[in-house]
């Protein structure tokens, strides 16, 4: 077949990212502007509104290993296109919510549907186009769910103009158009269509069907039998702590300090978190193709415990950009280096079931984050200590990323 002026892998990783900017401003970050309005109708407390956040990620992290098992069968259209709208089901429901109990089902419904359209299955499909550059395209990928930042003023706007209700059903409309028309561009495997990864070579479909990945191949089994899995897994689980304790709470933490629901200051900061993000995502997934995965991800960890520091003191203007660029570079960057490196380590014959039995253990920091954090305002009126706890517990994993093995030199296929 001729060879295109562009790899198809490139127009993946476009639609991945549209799906996930879209993901993340509805369903992630834009979230942070629903919490207020909906504790204060109800006169719930903010553990209220974060167990229910626990159950959205607990629920997505129990759905992971099943999304990722099923990219690798039946590959990512169909699933993102069920998941759009079972997705967009959810936000119509939660717009409808009058108790705690439906509060939690919309917020299930959301979770299983965006979970079919999410992480692993984006992080999946581009593992399988790309190997040489697989660094720069997961960074671009994951940027997609940086750039979910774009929508946070749309958002607020949305939900200050026309209250969180109207807000959630205008997002649910979007999530029924916009998600389906980007899994159309989604394909599978780069060998079912007479590519290679990363298009360096094309080949007929018959000739690409017979090669494999030279390297050793993990599978979702094997994986779990080595310190690198778990020590990457827990890692970033504990990453994963603190960033969802961040990006729900961030809102309700200004406001504590003073500054005014809605205001300018808090947009702009609610928006340059996952904006800066993508920084990082780009930067770590690029130089990832050259340098050591181990030691950026040690650097992203760094970053981000600098920025938990910076976040628990006075939002002064100062505190606030340093918070905004260590943050957000270090865990946007730990974001797009950690499938870089499952790809390494792992291969791609199984990468869905192993990243999604990674998403699960992911689950548990992104459960606790929220919860602990909730607790400890509703026990403090305060939310300094748990950025002090996030801060030392993510210190307390960069040695055991600096020591990270490649566990093909010791696993036995």
């Amino acid at each position: 077949m001729p060879e295109p002026k562009i790899f198809y892998g490139w127009w993946i990783v476009l639609a991945s990212m549209i799906i996930g900017i879209y993901i993340a401003g509805s369903f992630f970050y834009g979230f942070a502007f629903f919490v207020g309005p909906i504790r204060d109708e109800f006169d719930w407390t903010t553990t209220v509104i974060a167990v229910a956040v626990g159950l959205r990620t607990m629920e997505m992290g129990l759905a992971a290993p099943i999304m990722g098992f099923l990219t690798d069968r039946l590959g990512p259209r169909k699933l993102v296109l069920i998941g759009g709208m079972v997705g967009g089901l959810g936000l119509m429901l939660l717009s409808q919510m009058d108790s705690i109990f439906e509060f939690f089902i919309a917020s299930i419904v959301m979770s299983v549907g965006f979970s079919a359209c999410g992480g692993v299955v984006l992080t999946t499909v581009v593992a399988n186009w790309f190997r040489t550059r697989v660094g720069l395209a997961m960074g671009l990928t994951t940027a997609g769910f940086g750039l979910g930042g774009i929508m946070v003023p749309l958002v607020s706007w949305l939900v200050k103009t026309y209250e969180w209700r109207t807000a959630l059903v205008v997002l649910a409309i979007g999530s029924w158009i916009i998600l389906p028309l980007c899994a159309l561009v989604l394909r599978h495997k780069p060998e079912q269509y007479g590519y290679t990864p990363d298009g360096e070579n094309q080949f007929s479909t018959s000739e690409t069907a017979s090669l494999e990945n030279v390297g050793m191949e993990f599978t979702a089994r094997q994986a779990v039998k080595t310190k690198t899995f778990w020590i990457l897994a827990l890692a970033t689980a504990v990453g994963f702590m603190s960033m969802n304790a961040v990006v729900v709470l961030v809102a309700d933490h200004l406001n504590a300090r003073g500054i005014a629901e809605g205001s300018t200051k808090e947009v702009v900061v609610i928006m340059f978190i996952p904006l800066l993000s993508v920084v990082g995502r780009l930067g770590f997934g690029w130089l990832s193709d050259t340098l050591s995965k181990n030691r950026l991800l040690a650097l992203a960890i760094m970053l981000q415990v600098i920025g938990l520091i910076v976040f628990s003191c006075a939002p002064n203007l100062v505190a606030l950009v340093v918070f905004l660029i260590t943050f957000g570079i270090g865990y946007g960057g730990s974001i797009a280096l950690r499938p870089a490196i499952q790809r390494k380590y792992f291969g791609r014959n199984s990468f869905g079931a192993i990243q999604g039995l990674m998403m699960t253990i992911l689950t548990v920091g992104g459960v606790i984050g929220p919860l602990l954090a909730g607790w400890i305002f509703d026990w403090r009126s305060d939310y300094q200590m748990a950025w002090i706890i996030f801060a030392v517990a993510n210190a307390l994993t960069i040695p055991f990323t600096l020591a990270m093995k490649n566990p093909r030199k010791d696993f036995k296929m």
